[in-house]
């Protein structure tokens, strides 16, 4: 029933969660801004195969 409930107040309040529409009040950005990620990305990939290096040894160990 806390489930049910949960939902539907979740689902209630999903019209007040809405962005500001193009004409409204809020900021306009002047310029388009661009984001590196080639620099975090390489990081995360290198981490993610390192780990997975470590595992795999760690396996072949057992």
């Amino acid at each position: 029933m806390k489930l049910l409930l949960t939902m539907a107040l979740l689902l209630a309040l999903t019209g007040l969660a809405q962005a500001q529409a193009p004409g409204s009040t809020g900021p306009t950005p002047q310029a388009v801004t661009s984001v590196p990620l080639d620099g975090g990305a390489s990081l995360l990939l290198a981490s993610g195969v390192a780990y997975g290096l470590k595992r795999l040894r760690q396996r072949r160990a057992r």
